[in-house]
């Protein structure tokens, strides 16, 4: 990129990325990127980390490629905001997470060995424990997990990791039964605050059966949120194609145009 204000700068490299944002926030630069602060920008890291998965569940290539960026610049706003703070440095950030992977991973540069994935989850849980300890004891493998996940996500969290403790049914089996025996609990709720507690249970447990069928729950809650936006709309269009007034249809006609739609969305996939 060439003008009259900057330098020719190699656009395929993080370190312009880091002299771009650093120039953006010096004196002289851009007054919104001045005064972002870790604070002020939380809610950006979540909205990009939220366009990132959109662009996955779409299997859409170049658009995961340009959300992948901007998060990258979330990361280089914070370094540089710490760098102005005195509070650490990027190469801070990079020395760390490239240390703890290395260290996490005996099995590929330390000689160490680790016959499947599962394995490597129990190792990687092993040496966690063992970081926790070496900075001040023990601490339970629920503690530490980030309060603002969503729910769900937070859920299957959790129970991965009372799981790999040993905390886990034998088979599947099992859950499928919990799930049933939650379901009933649920049915026999007499009061709001007995539904509240029953359906939270019947919730964790689904979580639980998304673990065991190696799906993560809350993209499956994700992409059926998106399934059913886009074929409530083609209801709508198809209704109003027919001239007829969708919101005063009776169930049985939106029911019909559901198929219709579902049908239409498959067709159009194949």
């Amino acid at each position: 990129m060439t003008n009259n204000n900057a330098p020719e700068i190699d656009m395929t490299t993080f370190q312009s990325l880091l002299a771009i944002v650093e120039r953006l926030r010096a004196p002289g630069g851009c007054p919104w990127d001045r005064e972002q602060t870790h604070a002020s920008l939380k809610r950006n890291l979540l909205e990009e980390c939220y366009e990132v998965l959109e662009a996955i569940d779409a299997n859409d290539p170049q658009a995961l490629a340009e959300e992948l960026g901007d998060i990258l610049v979330q990361v280089a706003f914070h370094a540089d905001i710490a760098r102005e703070n005195g509070e650490f440095s990027v190469d801070e950030v990079l020395t760390h997470i490239n240390e703890k992977l290395v260290r996490r991973h005996p099995h590929v540069f330390a000689g160490e060995k680790a016959s499947d994935a599962r394995e490597v989850e129990r190792n990687w849980e092993r040496i966690k424990e063992a970081e926790r300890k070496s900075q001040g004891g023990h601490r339970s493998v629920v503690e530490g997990i980030p309060r603002d996940l969503p729910a769900l996500t937070y859920a299957q969290l959790l129970q991965d990791r009372v799981g790999r403790a040993g905390f886990e049914w034998d088979d599947i089996s099992g859950v499928l039964d919990k799930l049933v025996e939650e379901v009933e609990e649920l049915r026999r709720a007499s009061n709001q605050e007995e539904r509240v507690h029953e359906l939270g249970d019947v919730m964790f447990t689904i979580v639980n059966l998304s673990r065991w069928m190696e799906v993560h729950a809350e993209d499956a809650l994700r992409q059926a949120n998106s399934r059913f936006q886009r074929r409530y709309m083609s209801m709508e269009t198809l209704a109003a194609q027919r001239g007829l007034d969708f919101d005063s249809l009776p169930l049985m006609q939106k029911e019909a145009l559901w198929q219709e739609a579902k049908q239409l969305e498959t067709s159009t996939e194949g």
